[in-house]
């Protein structure tokens, strides 16, 4: 899993209450066994579809973006990881919003993307800054907690210590469980030892 330490990038808006994983991600794109592809289907109705020349990704400097300001409850609808696979493969680093849906947000840490939640006014001032082309620039500072813009904006934000602990060394669940190698032959050895009957 890609490490999230201290990131600068372009920062899209997407405003959108309740954009579902079905528009994140299309039923089309879920069609392999492997996770290759699926960058082209991130968007893939707003990027390709009748609106392609007004949707944000689609222009610049936005179409490098590397953070989604988004609206509410994003991710919601089916819990199809594939979403966050393409996002990812898309370049997409961090996603900054209200409200995340529970089983999306828990696929964002489980594939190293950052997904931040702030206050209602906090979003409201990033998509002012974002919004503009000259000033769409952010840094995203995991171990301190901070995203800053070049204008001198420094919002901080708050994060579960063991899902900043993970993104900071890039450590999936199994990475994780395997910091404690140790541990975990110690235990099997007394417990062998006190149940010679399982060895």
């Amino acid at each position: 899993m890609q490490s999230f330490a201290i990131v600068t990038g372009i920062a899209a808006s997407l405003p959108a209450s309740n954009v579902d994983t079905d528009v994140i991600m299309p039923k089309q794109f879920l069609k392999g066994v492997d996770r290759s592809g699926l960058r082209d289907g991130v968007f893939h109705d707003l990027r390709f579809g009748t609106s392609k020349a007004d949707f944000v990704l689609n222009r610049n400097p936005w179409r490098e973006a590397r953070f989604l300001v988004v609206g509410p409850n994003f991710g919601c609808g089916s819990s199809r990881e594939h979403a966050v696979w393409g996002l990812g493969q898309f370049g997409i680093r961090a996603l900054i919003g209200t409200s995340f849906a529970g089983i999306f947000f828990d696929n964002c840490a489980h594939n190293g993307l950052l997904a931040i939640t702030l206050e209602p006014d906090q979003i409201e001032t990033l998509t002012a800054v974002v919004s503009n082309p000259a000033s769409a620039e952010l840094t995203i500072d995991l171990p301190n907690q901070t995203i800053t813009a070049p204008s001198g904006l420094r919002i901080a934000f708050d994060i579960e210590s063991g899902r900043k602990e993970s993104l900071v060394l890039g450590l999936d669940a199994v990475g994780t469980t395997l910091q404690a190698r140790e541990a975990i032959k110690q235990f099997e050895r007394g417990y062998l030892r006190e149940n010679p009957w399982l060895a």
